[in-house]
């Protein structure tokens, strides 16, 4: 069928074929190998938006950090403690 998008031929051999392999132990009620490069590229996908949505959050946990360690130099806590603050 004519199409604009790529074309991806793989063949089952090298390394490729051990991929295969561990997937087909891994998943072994899939028989068929074109579904375990497809369900390889899922899990691949998901390992990758999983490892992104952590590095999302280590940087909202520093970006935390650094706002919680300039709150001294932004705020007079003395002052917040005092009467002074309320007259």
């Amino acid at each position: 069928m004519p199409t604009t998008r790529p074309r991806y031929t793989l063949t089952d051999t090298g390394h490729l074929a051990e991929l295969l392999d561990a997937a087909q132990e891994r998943w072994p009620e899939i028989a068929d190998r074109k579904l375990l490069l497809l369900r390889l590229a899922e899990e691949g996908h998901s390992s990758l938006t999983g490892a992104e949505a952590q590095l999302g959050s280590q940087q909202r946990r520093a970006r935390i950090g650094d706002a919680l360690a300039r709150i001294p130099s932004l705020v007079d806590c003395e002052l917040l403690l005092s009467d002074r603050a309320w007259s």
